[in-house]
């Protein structure tokens, strides 16, 4: 194998490979431009670079009522492709060459995914081959479907033929020269290097004189000036419905030609081996974008995705300490616990009062220390949970406005998930729980909480529950300072005397920490619905790099390889 074979076998298998799976707007035709590229390389070029002496592969391509069918029989002087003046009339390609040839188009080398048959009334979608001795060794016609076929599958098989074409003899009428689609093929083909010529078919007498030089102006203005053209005169068919020999004659002198020359082939075999490998590497890159495109817009969804949840995050950061869920509800509930005026009055007094106070509130009365903390665990689990909601909304928001996000919200993932507020009463409980084990493990074998036991860690709990939920940010005032300072002052003074300063301010702190940590880990639970769509969608982040990587390759095979040598031109 040589280098370039190896460069454009490792070409195929990356392209291959390369997926576009987000909808973006040059998603889809990357997706075509991929499946065309594949195919061309096992349809045509790997074959044709195993063999390059092998025959001539002639495509005989146009337009619906081009005369194309009638052109190949009367070529061969016999009905081996069948014409009628119902549209489209190609159903199946024909393939005529001379016996000594038929086996290696047989053998589905070129084009090796199209089945093969010699029945010409076998299956329509196979490739028909069928020997002449009228074509000369070294070269073979093949009848495609029409490139404007009202049959979509007619259309794509036309493409691909035309792409395995070793030179292409497009027919076009005196009607119909100048219409868009013919020049669009024709552009492919420069674009791609592949030789070409042109039939005038169906001209009308006299009318020669004038069409055939607009038409070979059109040529050169479109970079086609030097393909051969070739006029045929709108004459009657004979019996079997063939042109005149003497109206294809011309044709067939100069396919004999290429036939009996091994260099004429060899010229034109390298041509367009050379021109379609030139045309791969920018095709590649033009993938390799398109992929990057891809990466930039997941990067895109992922970082949406991240900040709407990183805001939420701060959301419940802020609340938990600007004091707001001291107010309301819990702020009426630990009144009821402590008594807010008696704690005011006793501020000055001796702190074992105040901590006896509070011991006997919360051993002589639990309810009211029950629904104060379920007064908190309410108003944490109702601040978390909207704050997912809100995360939940901007996420969806931002992926509608994204071409690639909106297919990708489906069923619940545009809010909240539903057992949300489950995990949320969850999360709260296991870290109410785990501030009275720090309470615990921090009191130790002190002999106040010794002598008052689950009560003294409970009621201490409590308290620094209420430390997580103030910070320097929360400066109450008016009647706030009597009630909610005040109480927040007394409750700390009780931790101070137990614990110490210092202790007093670590265990807020932990407390506070562990809470925003599990607040975090709630919060990336719900973006992780969106990440696990993104994942599911396999947009690889190696790609972009790949596809640049083979088309160098390619590109430094092809300038050492025999083809650039040739003088070969697009």
């Amino acid at each position: 194998m040589t280098e370039l074979e190896t460069a454009l076998t490792g070409l195929r298998v990356t392209v291959a490979g390369a997926r576009f799976p987000l909808r973006l707007p040059d998603a889809d035709q990357a997706r075509r431009a991929a499946q065309a590229t594949v195919a061309q390389l096992d349809d045509y070029l790997l074959p044709r670079l195993a063999r390059l002496d092998a025959p001539l592969l002639v495509v005989v391509g146009g337009s619906t009522g081009a005369g194309k069918s009638t052109l190949v029989n009367s070529l061969v002087r016999e009905r081996v492709s069948p014409t009628s003046v119902l549209r489209p009339t190609t159903r199946g390609p024909v393939l005529v060459c001379h016996p000594d040839d038929a086996a290696w188009f047989t053998a589905a080398r070129l084009l090796p995914h199209l089945m093969r048959t010699h029945d010409p009334h076998g299956d329509p979608s196979a490739l028909r081959i069928v020997s002449s001795t009228r074509l000369s060794p070294g070269l073979a016609l093949l009848d495609a479907p029409d490139i404007d076929s009202v049959v979509e599958s007619n259309r794509v098989l036309a493409e691909q033929l035309l792409a395995t074409a070793d030179l292409w003899l497009f027919v076009t009428t005196a009607a119909r020269y100048a219409d868009a689609v013919p020049w669009d093929f024709l552009q492919t083909a420069r674009v791609r290097g592949t030789a070409i010529a042109l039939v005038l078919d169906r001209v009308p007498a006299g009318a020669g004189a004038t069409i055939a030089p607009h038409l070979g102006e059109m040529l050169t203005e479109h970079g086609q000036g030097d393909a051969p053209l070739f006029v045929v005169d709108e004459l009657p068919t004979t019996a079997e419905g063939l042109l005149p020999e003497a109206a294809v004659a011309p044709i067939g002198e100069w396919l004999r030609g290429l036939a009996h020359s091994a260099a004429a082939r060899a010229a034109v075999v390298r041509q367009t081996v050379d021109g379609a490998v030139a045309a791969l590497i920018p095709a590649t890159l033009t993938l390799a974008d398109a992929a990057a495109s891809q990466l930039s817009a997941r990067s895109s969804l992922s970082s949406t995705v991240d900040s709407c949840y990183a805001a939420a995050r701060s959301t419940v950061e802020h609340g938990v300490r600007d004091g707001t869920l001291l107010r309301g509800e819990v702020l009426a509930r630990w009144q009821e616990l402590v008594g807010a005026g008696e704690f005011m009055r006793n501020l000055q007094a001796r702190v074992g009062r105040l901590r006896d106070k509070l011991m006997a509130a919360v051993t002589g009365r639990p309810d009211p220390a029950d629904r104060f903390q379920h007064a908190l665990e309410s108003g944490l689990v109702t601040l978390i949970r909207g704050a997912a909601a809100d995360a939940a909304e901007a996420c969806a928001a931002a992926w509608r406005a994204h071409p690639a996000g909106a297919a990708l919200l489906v069923g619940p993932l545009a809010r909240s998930a539903e057992d949300l507020p489950d995990r949320t009463v969850r999360m709260v409980r296991d870290w109410q729980r785990e501030v009275l084990e720090l309470v615990r493990a921090e009191a130790g074998n002190k002999a106040f909480v010794a002598r008052a036991g689950a009560y003294a860690v409970n009621a201490l709990g409590l308290v620094v529950m209420i430390g997580v939920f103030t910070a320097t940010a929360f400066i109450p005032t008016g009647a706030e300072v009597v009630v909610a300072g005040g109480t927040v002052v007394a409750a700390q003074k009780v931790l101070e005397a137990i614990f110490g300063d210092q202790a007093v301010r670590d265990l807020a702190e932990q407390a506070r920490k562990r809470l925003l940590d599990m607040v975090g880990g709630l919060l990336d639970e719900e973006a992780g619905r969106y990440r696990t769509v993104l994942d599911a969608q396999g947009v690889d982040p190696a790609a972009p790099a790949a596809l640049r990587s083979v088309a160098d390759t390619v590109s430094r095979a092809r300038s050492t390889s025999a083809l650039s040598s040739s003088g070969a031109s697009g």
